[in-house]
This record gives C-alpha cells, structure tokens and sequence, in this order.
C-alpha cells in the first residue's frame, strides 16, 4: 500500500521449507494413534466365514450316500481287470474319506457273503478284488475245458520252504529237500511267484530268494502273517502221504485214459476174413496173393 509521499517498502515473506515425508513418519503417526481397547485384538471374521463356506460346498458336492458310495465300489471292482488298493479308491471319492470307503468295502463284504452269493470280495497284498466262491470250485472246473496250471509237488514244497524261511538260499533249500533245485527256482521266478531279493554276505555272496506279490494273490493272502502255522513232523509226514498217494491215483487214471484211447485207435480199421484190414497192407498183400 503506498501513500502519498512515502516510498513504496517491499514486504518479502519467509519461505516455509518443509522436509519430505518419508515411511518411518508414517509408521510413527501410526504408532501414536489411539487404540480402541474395546475393538483391539478381536481377528476379522470376514474372511475365514467365507473360506470355511467354500469348503462345506466343496464338500457336500462331492459327498454321496453310503448306498451309492457301496454301488459304485462294486462297479469299479467288477470292470477292474486287477485288484483296486484302498489308496486309489480314496482318491476316487475325496468327499469321504479313506475311512467311509473303507466301511463300504467292509459292507460289501459281509453283503456278499451273508446272501450267499457266488462271488466273494476279498483283500490280496495289493488292493481288493472280486473272485469266486471256494465252495463253487467244482462248477468251474467243469465249466472250463482247459484245467487251469498246478503246482506240483516239488514247486509246492521249494515255495513253501522260501515263503516261510525268506530270505533264503538256494543251499538252503537244496538242503532241506535233498536235491538239485536250479530247475524248480527257474520255474518259480518264471510263474512271478518268488523273486532275488538280495545277496547274502557271507562267503560266495549267494543270491537269496523272497515270495511276490503274486505269491499272495495266488493264495489269497495279503501278508505273509496269515501263513498258517506250520504242523508238527507227525502231521506234516502224513501230508506228504497224502499228497504222494494222490499224486499216484492221477497218474493212474491218466495212464488208463491213454491206454483206452490207444485201444480205441487201434480198433478203428475193420477187419477182413483173410486177417487184413480194409485199405491196410494186410489187405493189399491178400489181393495181390489172389491175383497170382
């Protein structure tokens, strides 16, 4: 403002210098607001309301009744070509649980074998599977021209001494039955009923031998603790009686079903007054003695 007179006297004002904020101002500001005790420390229900909400659908979705759970078990194990372990299986239905399929299968079994039904669900070392009632064994052996592959008795003695000595070496099992052996393993590692499982530390490091996985399937075991127990020397040399003895009477009957079959055979030509037979030598020799 300048008056008559007087001389105009610039004002010059102070400039304000403010320093920059920086992150360890905010932080202080924010550690010297007032807390709400009421408010502080309750956790936010917000989020974990929703999270738990998507799991409960999640769940329900994938959640069936234990009628259809049984049904479905019993489909799977039919179009299975192999056994179905319990692991698998849980997989299949997540909604529930390896102990609510677990319950099922056991339903399944105690279904099938109270009505009396011709199949039989069973545990094998490698999961579950369906197959025929013992009971019914006969039936299909008639039912199947082809009888199915046995073990003979030299397999069946070499199989047992290794599933209830394993491991176990050839030596030893040469021992105890008193012959060569080389001929019975080949067959046995052949059929994948044992297996070499190791070397023996010991001098010549020999191979030792262990039962399969297919050992177990074959006899309907899933672990080798439902061996049975093995019998004393007086019922186990009555076994082997009994065995050498039916051994004797198929052998029997095969050989009087070939020499049938060779009688048959031989009978097959019809004789001639002269002793020979038609279209045979004798036949052609007695017309060329009548021609002369």
């Amino acid at each position: 403002m300048t008056t008559a007179g007087t001389e105009e006297v610039p004002t010059t004002e102070e400039p304000t210098t403010e320093e920059p904020r920086t992150a360890e101002d905010g932080i202080l500001e924010l550690a010297e607001e007032p807390v709400d005790e009421e408010t502080a420390g309750e956790p936010s229900d917000e989020a974990p309301e929703l999270e738990a909400s998507d799991t409960d659908a999640s769940e329900e979705e994938d959640a069936i009744p234990e009628a259809e759970l049984r049904s479905a078990l019993e489909a799977l194990l039919f179009a299975a070509a192999e056994p179905l372990p319990l692991q698998r299986l849980s997989r299949l239905f997540q909604g529930q649980g390896r102990g609510a399929v677990k319950k099922a299968l056991a339903a399944l079994q105690e279904e099938l074998a109270a009505n009396e039904r011709g199949i039989r669900l069973v545990e094998v070392s490698s999961g579950y599977q369906f197959r025929s009632a013992p009971e019914h064994a006969p039936w299909l052996r008639r039912f199947f021209a082809e009888k199915p592959p046995r073990l003979s008795r030299a397999l069946l003695e070499t199989i047992s001494i290794i599933a209830y000595r394993q491991p176990v070496t050839r030596g030893e099992i040469e021992s105890i039955r008193g012959v060569n052996c080389d001929a019975i393993l080949t067959a046995l590692q052949n059929r994948d009923l044992i297996l070499a499982t190791g070397r023996r530390d010991t001098p010549g490091r020999p191979v030792e031998y262990g039962t399969t996985a297919e050992f177990l399937e074959l006899f309907t075991m899933r672990d080798l603790s439902e061996l049975p127990p093995l019998p004393d020397a007086e019922s186990l040399a009555n076994l082997l009686k009994e065995d050498a003895v039916q051994e004797e009477s198929e052998a029997s009957a095969d050989g009087e079903e070939l020499a049938t079959n060779m009688d048959a055979g031989s009978g097959e030509g019809e004789s001639l007054p002269d002793g020979g037979t038609d279209g045979g030598p004798g036949g052609q020799q007695a017309a060329a003695g009548e021609g002369e």
